[in-house]
């Protein structure tokens, strides 16, 4: 197949291109902004006629959460309009598309981890417009798989991992919230289950992603120091209150993974391992 690849310099789609050596069989067309303007219709249905693609992965989008609150017009453009677009071309050749969303559509009230089917909810300007996205997307393209996920983080980029290391060295003492409770997820295990639904084929619909296991942002920062040796640096645990931000997040997002797993017959590491896998990458960079 003709694969287009969106954001390929973001985490994911680092990740992703590191797999695709192993999936030789297709042709992979890695993009970022520089290669195709996502938010441009026209130069999208021109790309994916050109290139006779055959599946589109969307790993683009406007991440900055807080940010958002005072950018809503380019954070839908590129979370809700974009991935339509992207959508709309697949379908008009018989495609497909994954398009990767966020556990950022619900508000975080449940007690138990959310399943598919539960109503999202979103809280934010940036929730709001992944959950436009994913129907956007669902609309454009009858063979499209939505995927949320959580928490991401990876070797590549900007993330939670990276900056708990950099400040654990920087300074004596950091606060982290310990009333946000969700999972981590590992981009690399992210990147390696889009590969297994490619191969094994689309099944159409929504499924929740992300390593297994459940823990507060406080713990995570608590491990990664552990695990990273950083001996140093007193972390603190902070209630949310204590550290306002300009967009709300969920108190509790764990995403159940049932479905995923069923459908594509996958195990799932647990969130510890996937991080020590992860740290040692970093440490070779």
């Amino acid at each position: 197949m003709n694969i287009l690849i969106t954001g390929c310099q973001g985490q994911l789609g680092n990740e992703m291109q590191l797999l695709e050596t192993s999936y030789p069989q297709h042709r992979w067309f890695n993009t970022d902004v520089q290669e195709l303007d996502i938010t441009d219709q026209t130069a999208i249905e021109q790309f994916v006629a050109e290139h006779e693609i055959d599946g589109v992965v969307n790993c683009a989008g406007y991440t900055a959460v807080d940010k958002a609150e005072d950018h809503e017009q380019l954070c839908r453009l590129l979370n809700a309009t974009a991935p339509g677009y992207l959508a709309a071309a697949a379908e008009k050749r018989g495609g497909w598309i994954i398009h990767i969303s966020t556990d950022y559509v619900f508000d975080g009230t449940n007690h138990t981890p959310y399943v598919e089917t539960d109503i999202p909810h979103p809280n934010s300007v940036y929730g709001c417009t992944k959950l436009a996205g994913e129907l956007s997307v669902s609309n454009s393209c009858t063979r499209s798989m939505i995927i949320r996920t959580a928490w991401l983080y990876s070797s590549f980029g900007n993330n939670f991992v990276k900056t708990m290391i950099r400040l654990g060295k920087e300074k004596s003492e950091l606060g982290v919230i310990f009333d946000q409770i969700g999972t981590p997820t590992y981009a690399r295990d992210l990147a390696s289950v889009i590969m297994t639904a490619i191969e094994k084929g689309i099944q159409p619909g929504i499924y929740h992603f992300s390593n297994e296991g459940v823990i507060s942002w406080y713990d995570f920062a608590k491990t990664i120091h552990r695990l990273a040796g950083i001996a140093t640096c007193h972390v603190r645990p902070l209630h949310t209150a204590e550290y306002p931000t300009p967009a709300n997040r969920p108190h509790y997002s764990v995403l159940d993974k049932t479905k995923i797993k069923t459908v594509y017959g996958i195990e799932i590491p647990y969130w510890e391992e996937s991080l020590k896998d992860c740290l040692e990458k970093i440490v070779e960079l």
